[in-house]
């Protein structure tokens, strides 16, 4: 049988044609060389059958690039990665919030935004020089759910909102340049068109495309301490609940692996991960 005559089962409970070219690239933006991923690719093909699901085929090539190499495994674990951020949205939000900030935006998490009818919990405030961005993010723990166009409907009424009071009140200054809705997961046609039309920028995990979620992480190397294959999840949440929710964060604040514990020799392997996964 052919490779594509293989159906394969999503989170989402939708049938689909098994690609090779679509797991031969996620593994290079893991960073294996080229022997290693047709090593993966041989063998998670030799063991497809019919109705595998992706979590199957996505644990598989996991556990063989692991044995490659951690840093192969982190970056292939992205995906998974930000999901482990929950079962808040909170960590997302802080998440967001740091990568903006690396971005060279000063940003604020959480901040309460007077509107022409009633205040706004906006999720993060960014500005940088005089570009001002209120972004919403919405952060979903099922792997499979899409944002449909209610969410950016929802946002979009908030943000006319906010800036109605500063037209009103000539204030050009607090008023926002653009509103943002990002998620974790992936947008349905309708939200997407909504969001063009009503002029918000829609991030999610694929989009825009080359400028989606994973390739900003990719290209900055803003990856969230969740990728990392040799923390334990206590230890993970422990970090998150310090605010440490970049790699990068960590290494400015190696302390608190001492202060879990962690021996020496443990922790420096830790580390080169973490150096190597942000281009160090």
């Amino acid at each position: 049988m052919k490779n594509q005559d293989f159906d394969i089962i999503k989170s989402s409970g939708e049938r689909v044609k098994f690609s090779l070219h679509k797991l031969r690239n996620s593994l290079k933006r893991s960073g294996a060389d080229d022997p290693a991923i047709e090593h993966i690719l041989d063998t998670v093909r030799d063991e497809l059958y019919q109705g595998i699901s992706t979590k199957e085929i996505y644990n598989r090539a996991f556990a063989l690039l692991k044995k490659r190499k951690s840093v192969f495994a982190s970056k292939y674990k992205l995906k998974k990665a930000i999901y482990e951020l929950g079962p808040t949205g909170f960590p997302f939000e802080r998440f967001v919030g740091a990568v903006l900030q690396y971005s060279g935006y000063n940003t604020v998490v959480g901040q309460i935004v007077k509107g022409k009818c009633v205040p706004h919990e906006v999720d993060v405030v960014a500005r940088k020089n005089s570009e001002y961005l209120v972004v919403e993010c919405k952060f979903h723990g099922e792997e499979g759910r899409k944002c449909n166009v209610k969410v950016p409907l929802y946002i979009h009424s908030r943000y006319q909102d906010i800036i109605t009071l500063n037209r009103d009140q000539n204030n050009g200054r607090m008023i926002p340049d653009e509103g943002w809705v990002v998620t974790n997961t992936r947008f349905t046609k309708d939200a997407i068109q909504f969001g063009e039309c009503a002029g918000l920028y829609l991030l999610s995990w694929d989009h825009p495309k080359e400028n989606g979620l994973k390739d900003r992480i990719d290209r900055l190397g803003l990856y969230p301490i969740t990728v990392s294959t040799l923390l334990i999840n206590r230890e993970k949440q422990f970090l998150l609940s310090r605010d440490i929710v970049l790699c990068k964060q960590l290494l400015d604040d190696v302390f608190y692996l001492d202060h879990l514990g962690v021996s020496e020799q443990r922790k420096q392997k830790i580390l080169n991960e973490i150096k190597m996964l942000c281009n160090i």
